[in-house]
């Protein structure tokens, strides 16, 4: 305080850095859940249109594509923004996500341009996904490095929370829009207006980011001449500061971007697209979780600075380790209990001469649906004509291997149907009481936002303090581009393809629960290494 004797105006430059460099947060968000939300709607639109739940996986690949080009974006703009500092860096990356986003709102159909529609929409997010490999190592940095001592924690948690203002803005907009025009109006072409709208967000984090200035310990490291001259050299191609990235992927970053998603976007998924649940009331069972839980993002900051970070984040993947499958079978309980009880006592089983192990079959998922993407077609089995109708009916079923009475039978519970045939399986299945869709009459609300709520519970132990540990991880002089690298392979590879990667295995083995063995996979995979090999970081100077 002794160089800052006006206390108030000091607290006024700390609220307008977190405020400012939030809103690139608020903005990555706000494009995450519009696209992840309306996929459903565009996927049809700018993908072939013979096959919607190709058109539906393609569309979540290229959702995933926007990540997997998020650490190249961290090489870039990171050593950008350690050769000439942290404000001009995420002023750039800012107007390249907010521009690729609001392309999106104006650009033709399949129908209009042909194949140059999904072309243009891939360029689209590489350029969001690039500026995105920036804008978080920037603002992290930036905050952290304008923190007091024993706040970095309290400090750099803000960012995380604008993560829920992004949701709400988004599922502020999507509802409204949806209210004030048919359905057949919203998928023609409302769909379009959320993705305008971030013109005006575009506009109010330019004008903010303007007023900022350079980080203070960055400021004083350039006057010195002690910054680094080759950033990208210094990082990764120096094993004691790689070994340290290495360690942050495996160890942090990875298990936080699938604890993240997971707890968020696929519970989502898990709500609308599975238990069939409609979007209104799924929405706001998030919306609820979401509120009760974003408070802890900065409980959770700050305790950091008192106990540490790596214990919180630990405990965090733990018990995403142990519970989710609980979860997530709780949910399916209490929000659709019909598709319960005939998954219970009616299971379906589809035996078949293709037929893989769980590890072949989650293979060949991935590998399916990123070849739908990239325009590869693959000739359509009876097996695959079955699946495709089951997933399309929302139908859970098992995989096994053929019986005896040929290559393809379909069991509902003791009634076998040899062969596809559509009229069959749907006289098999009518006693046996699925659910076409989640009954609101019948859901209990309380459960659901518990669980709900739990999820993200686990998210903002994490999250909240990841920004700080990541920061005092490395030296000032390489800090933006060394944190960037791992935060976004954990969060863009990791986490940005859990979506694809769990929708694919539970198209393809019919298991609903399948798919949250990558989350559980993963988050394991970081206890380990976090445990054994990460070091605490509380206490760290920023100035080295």
């Amino acid at each position: 305080m002794a160089n800052h004797p006006d206390s108030a105006a000091l607290d006024r430059k700390h609220k307008l850095v977190i405020f400012a460099s939030s809103l690139g947060t608020v903005f990555e968000w706000y494009d995450f859940y519009i696209y992840g939300t309306l996929a459903t709607f565009f996927g049809k639109l700018f993908f072939p249109p013979e096959n919607e739940t190709a058109a539906f996986l393609s569309s979540l690949a290229l959702f995933g594509v926007g990540f997997s080009v998020r650490p190249f974006g961290a090489l870039v703009f990171g050593r950008l923004g350690d050769l000439v500092g942290r404000k001009y860096t995420f002023l750039v990356t800012i107007v390249v996500m907010g521009l690729s986003t609001a392309l999106v709102g104006i650009l033709p159909t399949y129908a209009t341009i042909g194949f140059w529609a999904p072309v243009i929409l891939v360029f689209l997010r590489l350029a969001q996904g690039l500026a995105l490999g920036g804008e978080y190592g920037g603002a992290a940095t930036y905050v952290a490095e304008h923190a007091p001592p024993g706040k970095r924690g309290a400090f750099t948690s803000w960012i995380q929370t604008t993560a829920t203002l992004g949701f709400f803005l988004s599922l502020a907009v999507i509802l409204g829009v949806r209210q004030l025009m048919s359905p057949e109006s919203f998928a023609s072409w409302g769909w379009r207006i959320p993705f305008l709208v971030s013109i005006l967000l575009l506009g109010v984090s330019i004008y903010i980011r303007m007023k900022l200035h350079e980080s203070p310990v960055f400021a004083e490291m350039k006057a010195q001449g002690k910054t680094s001259k080759a950033p990208l050299t210094e990082s990764f191609a120096e094993w004691g500061n790689a070994k340290v990235v290495l360690k942050a992927i495996f160890g942090a970053t990875a298990g936080q971007g699938v604890v993240w998603y997971a707890g968020q976007f696929y519970a989502l998924y898990f709500l609308t697209t599975t238990l069939k649940l409609d979007y209104v009331n799924a929405y706001i069972f998030v919306a609820i979780g979401l509120l009760i839980g974003t408070p802890f993002f900065v409980i959770f900051g700050r305790l950091s600075d008192r106990i540490g970070r790596k214990g919180i984040m630990m405990t965090g993947c733990l018990l995403a380790v142990l519970t989710y499958q609980p979860i997530f079978k709780g949910l399916t309980r209490a929000v659709n209990p019909a598709l319960a009880d005939a998954m219970s006592t009616t299971p379906v089983v589809l035996h078949t001469t293709e037929h893989r192990g769980a590890v072949a079959v989650t293979i060949e998922a991935i590998i399916d649906a990123a070849g739908k993407i990239i325009g590869l077609k693959k000739d359509a089995t009876q097996t695959d004509l079955a699946r495709n109708f089951l997933n399309a009916r929302g139908i859970p079923f098992a995989l096994a291997p053929a019986r005896a009475e040929g290559p393809l039978v379909l069991t509902v519970g003791a009634t076998p149907v040899t062969g596809f045939s559509q009229q069959a399986y749907e006289s098999a299945l009518a006693p046996a009481g699925y659910p076409r869709a989640a009954d609101p009459a019948r859901v209990n609300k309380p459960v659901v936002i518990t669980l709900l709520s739990i999820l993200m519970l686990y998210v903002t132990m994490v999250y909240g303090p990841i920004a700080a540990f990541l920061v005092e991880l490395f030296p000032t002089r390489i800090r933006y581009t060394s944190m960037s690298l791992p935060y976004h392979i954990g969060n863009g590879w990791f986490g940005g393809f859990l979506p694809l990667i769990a929708a694919s295995i539970v198209v393809f083995t019919g298991d609903i629960y399948a798919g949250l063995w990558y989350p559980i996979a993963i988050a394991a995979m970081s206890l380990i290494v976090g445990l054994l090999l990460l070091p605490e970081t509380k206490d760290r100077d920023l100035s080295a």
